[in-house]
């Protein structure tokens, strides 16, 4: 009998051998094919996806950077669906995108700071539009302020706006992608969704959470198979369009305040590549594997001499609409 135990164990022994065997084979051959598709795109131009007729939907669409995107879908032909609360900036960006060649755009006031007038927009989205195919989260607020001294209503809003807008949206739109199994999910975090930086607390708070539910979603799309839904993960440093208003950068060759038209051409060209992570500059990539190999003084001193800690330093906080 012990020996019949024994045996049964060296067995079940050889059995989970070679099932692991199996699966690191099976593993390191696909990491071989993975590898050799991200070294042949990287000097053959990956191919872009036609967006002509995909329902787009830009959140804080009213200025900035969402009108730029919206700009550049109403070139490319697709149907775009607009929010803002900002109701005139919103309508002006609707008159551009007509004139720049969109025939179908709608545009929606929206507090995307507050949950159910998001779901009642949405609604009345699905019923006067259809389902949105291309979902961008792209409005954002932010206070700047050291942390004791920022009112808890700017932080809750922020949150609010830059954070639980995208919970609310994904719930109203991702049922009808997952149905089709069609559909592009498209986050704006920050490069403060990276790293944290002197007083913007409540902003990186709200920007690292954003990175991190678009990829735990992302993973939930690949563990459920549904090929047909993308993401597009964005972090781009400080943009130029008045939101950080009187912050500058010491070493600009290496990490510029970004012109927002370059940042738009950068989003739209990674959302036609179906690209996961977009981090603008490129010296963030870099960046990031500093953060987790450098001992945290060094990490530290690295922020010193980029100028991070102060970086915040010349803001003007306008408490303008998102």
């Amino acid at each position: 009998m012990l020996f019949q135990l024994s045996f049964n164990l060296q067995l079940s022994y050889m059995a989970s051998n070679l099932k692991f065997a199996k699966e690191l084979i099976t593993f390191l051959g696909k990491s071989v094919i993975a590898l050799l598709e991200t070294m042949i795109f990287t000097f053959i131009p990956r191919p872009r996806k036609n967006v002509a007729g995909e329902i787009v939907l830009i959140t804080g669409a009213g200025r900035g950077l969402g009108r730029l995107l919206a700009l550049r879908f109403a070139h490319l032909g697709s149907v775009l669906v607009l929010w803002d609360i900002n109701k005139e900036g919103n309508e002006e960006t609707c008159r551009m995108a007509r004139e720049a060649g969109a025939t179908r755009v709608y545009a929606y006031t929206c507090d995307c700071s507050q949950k159910e007038e998001i779901y009642r927009v949405a609604e009345q989205v699905k019923k006067e539009v259809g389902d949105v195919s291309i979902l961008i989260n792209n409005a954002g607020v932010v206070t700047g302020s050291d942390f004791l001294n920022c009112p808890d209503d700017l932080m809750e809003k922020s949150l609010d706006v830059n954070f639980k807008a995208h919970l609310w949206t994904y719930k109203c739109f991702l049922p009808a992608m997952i149905a089709n199994d069609h559909g592009h999910l498209v986050c704006i975090s920050s490069s403060a969704g990276l790293v944290g930086v002197n007083k913007l607390a409540d902003y990186c708070a709200s920007k690292f959470a954003a990175y991190g539910f678009a990829e735990s979603v992302f993973t939930e799309t690949i563990v459920q198979k549904l090929t047909g839904i993308k993401t597009t993960i964005v972090c781009p440093f400080f943009i130029n369009t008045g939101m950080f208003e009187g912050c500058s950068t010491v070493r600009p060759f290496l990490l510029p305040i970004l012109e927002p038209e370059y940042v738009a051409e950068k989003i739209v060209d990674a959302i036609l590549k179906e690209k996961v992570y977009l981090y603008v500059p490129r010296f963030l990539y870099f960046s990031m594997v500093l953060k987790s190999i450098l001992p945290v003084k060094v990490a530290l001193l690295l922020c010193d001499f980029m100028g991070i800690f102060n970086i915040m330093d010349g803001f003007v906080f306008k408490n303008k609409k998102h």
